[in-house]
């Protein structure tokens, strides 16, 4: 059975349906690409058929291209793997090009058969570049559909003429948001913008209503026809020379120049925009090759595609039934239970959100409340939402109404004896079943479970804040942790669709113990006299949100504070900070907390907008004369980070790369670029990253001391996926 198959119908309409036999949703592959080219010639050739539709066997039409198909062109090219990937890419502009044209006569543009794309529902990546090369696209009046192109978000672009296509159809300002911030809308919204044609109740019927009435001219796309100008001007028209030193600027200005499909993106963009159409596809496909070649972008579609992927399906999910929760408890309504309530409510779960406090209780309700308002307003949410999502909250002081859950998530204050009273409190009212998890950021698992009278129904869960926007879960194994909790877990974090990494208990678990480090490193520089300007830029150009000291002043500086004074009594004289706790405790002595209290790192106005770095740290920690270069810098924050991440691994915390990496990117924004800790410790390659770290040891310190583990692989030449990864974990 092939992907794709065509039946003719008495009327002359050669329908081509789009399946892949064994998956949920059709993606492409270079022999289903071959397949519907010997479609398309079959129909153009056969007199009977005077036109064709497009569409798929399934709900939705296409979910994008088979990544793989991508990996085997470099491998069948040998030695020459940009040259298999240009090759491979033309192939696919080719065959989207001749439905695109459809016989036509070259000079005069009659005589093609009118070809339109007809979509049940989600179209994305090549599953919109397809349709956009058809003569017309009908999707199906399915709200819950989304239309666009995203590769950006995993390091590559659109390179099967998506690019080319929609910049000639929106212009490079229209079509900006769907390739530059890979924006997804729905069928109504991508007919609003341009880039479909037609919204109805059955595609396929309409679609194939068009085809038998279509003209000469209705098959001719604008780029194809004499005269055409872009939409909003080409780059050296006054009006498109603005569009495209403005996009630079945008570009640069987000990306820091960190992304490269970014780059490559916007070259294919003006370079194409300058020239004829099929030439434009040929600088569109040289510019994807040179991204594919790049090896962000395979960290990136590995990271943040294949492995979230993964551990979203269940990869790590121990053996054990369905453990979807039904009934939830939420101890404490502050911030963190606050968005767990509300995350939870809108993933169809009945929640009791317990605090001592009835106020406080409602206070915690009202903030699903709140957002729900806010999604009313941006079109997202109804007013019918809102009333079902706060009927599945109850919100109250007494325990009892606990009876009946299936998994409590206590999220209370930092404090191990309110935690264990609460621990007590509940274990007392839930069923023998029951899973007990804690929020907790920083409090080891297995010294939280004492509180309970069954250590192996007892788990961490710790979310990232504010829980709502953050994709990231860590779920902590306490040393009596069973698998049962561990699933319980899994499942609940797959049921409010966010991606969980597991890990085993330590201190700080991993995203803290790797995230302390950074900060760190930042405020290491500033005390040694490095302009904290070239601290966070550097961090920033690294593909960080926001550099360490910006991120000390958003989570505040007495948190850090209290953090390095539990830390210092837990190790004692093992503990390796007293020189970051000197300029910590000199910032909470000034009264300077950070942006809450309007005064730390940065001065900032009375609506807590920054102003600047405050001037007060060069007092008393003065500039050197010659700042360090920005690539010490980068190394010193990057390094700081990726040798915990190679600890936890060495000492068992981490189990999985898979979750070192995406746990990074998603759980405090580590150089997406890169593919995450273990991915870039690839990149640069063991032997170099151990003998940067010598280097580093040498003239920075001993916390860059080269673990065991990478100078054993440094040794032997070894990569951590090479390694480490799920094919090497199989074979």
């Amino acid at each position: 059975m092939t992907d794709f198959t065509m039946k003719k119908d008495a009327d002359g309409v050669a329908v081509i349906t789009w399946d892949c036999p064994g998956k949920s949703m059709n993606v492409l592959s270079t022999e289903a690409l071959m397949a519907l080219d010997g479609l398309i010639d079959d129909a153009l050739a056969d007199d009977a058929v005077k036109g064709i539709v497009i569409t798929s066997g399934k709900k939705d039409f296409a979910g994008g291209m088979d990544l793989n198909a991508l990996a085997k062109m470099k491998e069948d090219a040998g030695d020459e793997p940009a040259r298999g990937l240009f090759e491979g890419i033309m192939q696919m502009h080719g065959a989207l090009r001749k439905i695109e044209r459809a016989g036509m006569d070259p000079k005069t543009n009659k005589g093609g058969k009118p070809i339109a794309s007809a979509l049940p529902g989600t179209a994305v990546g090549i599953g919109l570049e397809l349709p956009l090369a058809t003569h017309r696209v009908f999707a199906a009046d399915n709200p819950k559909a989304k239309i666009g192109l995203p590769e950006i978000m995993v390091g590559i672009f659109p390179g099967a003429g998506g690019t080319t296509r929609l910049v000639r159809k929106l212009g490079a300002m229209g079509a900006s948001p769907y390739l530059l911030e890979g924006k997804l809308i729905d069928p109504k919204k991508a007919k609003g913008a341009g880039i479909i044609d037609e919204v109805v109740e059955d595609p396929m019927a309409a679609a194939r209503d068009w085809v038998l009435n279509a003209k000469d001219d209705d098959l001719v796309k604008p780029w194809d026809a004499k005269g055409y100008k872009m939409p909003g001007g080409a780059p050296y028209n006054p009006a498109g020379f603005q569009t495209f030193v403005g996009a630079s600027a945008m570009v640069n200005g987000r990306t820091q120049g960190a992304f490269p499909a970014a780059k490559a993106l916007l070259s294919a963009v003006y370079e194409g925009a300058l020239v004829p159409f099929d030439t434009a596809l040929k600088i569109e496909a040289r510019w994807f090759t040179n991204v594919l070649m790049n090896p962000s972008s395979a960290a990136m579609i590995r990271s943040l595609f294949l492995n979230k992927e993964a551990l979203e399906k269940g990869a790590n999910r121990p053996e054990a039934p369905d453990q979807r929760v039904q009934k939830l408890g939420v101890l404490g309504a502050g911030m963190m239970g606050a968005g767990i309530t509300l995350v939870s409510a809108q993933a169809g779960m009945e929640v009791v959100l317990i605090d001592q406090d009835q106020a406080a209780a409602d206070k915690g309700k009202a903030y699903t409340a709140d957002y729900m308002d806010k999604g009313i307003k941006r079109g997202k949410a109804t007013e019918e939402k809102k009333t079902a999502t706060l009927d599945r909250i109850t919100a109250t002081t007494d325990y009892a109404a606990l009876e009946g859950c299936d998994l409590i998530i206590e999220a209370v204050f930092e404090d191990p004896k309110i935690k264990a009273d609460v621990t007590r409190r509940t274990l007392d009212v839930v069923g023998p079943d029951c899973i007990f998890a804690s929020n907790t950021s920083t409090l080891p698992i297995t010294d939280l479970a004492r509180a309970s009278d069954k250590p192996e129904q007892f788990i961490g869960i710790h979310f990232f804040s504010p829980v709502e926007k953050m994709a990231l879960v860590e779920i902590i194994k306490g040393k009596q942790t069973g698998d049962r909790a561990v699933a319980k877990a899994l499942d609940y974090v797959r049921q409010i669709r966010k991606t969980p990494i597991a890990v085993n208990d330590a201190r700080f678990f991993y995203a803290n113990r790797c995230i302390i480090p950074y900060i760190n490193e930042g405020m290491r520089m500033v005390k040694e006299g490095v302009a904290p300007a070239l601290v966070d830029n550097a961090a920033r150009q690294l593909g960080f949100p926001v550099g360490p000291l910006q991120l000390v002043d958003e989570t505040s500086i007495d948190l850090g504070a209290k953090i390095a004074r539990a830390t210092k009594a837990a190790m004692g004289d093992d503990y390796p900070d007293d020189e970051v706790d000197e300029i910590i405790f000199f910032m909470e002595g000034e009264g300077r907390l950070g942006r809450k209290s309007k005064a730390g790192f940065f001065d900032y106005d009375e609506k807590g907008k920054r102003l600047g770095y405050w001037s007060g740290l060069a007092d008393k920690y003065p500039r050197l004369e010659e700042q360090p270069d920005l690539i010490e810098v980068q190394h010193r924050l990057m390094f700081a980070q990726v040798l915990e991440a190679v600890r936890a691994l060495e000492e068992g915390v981490l189990e999985d790369i898979r979750e070192g990496d995406v746990g990074a990117i998603l759980g405090w924004g580590f150089a997406p670029w890169s593919g995450g800790p273990f991915s870039w410790l690839d990149i640069l390659g063991t032997p170099y990253a151990a003998e940067r770290c010598d280097q580093l040891t040498k003239e920075v310190g001993p916390r860059f001391t080269c673990p065991a583990l990478l100078r054993e692989m440094a040794d032997k030449n070894q990569s951590f996926y090479g390694r480490f990864g799920p094919e090497a974990q199989a074979a």
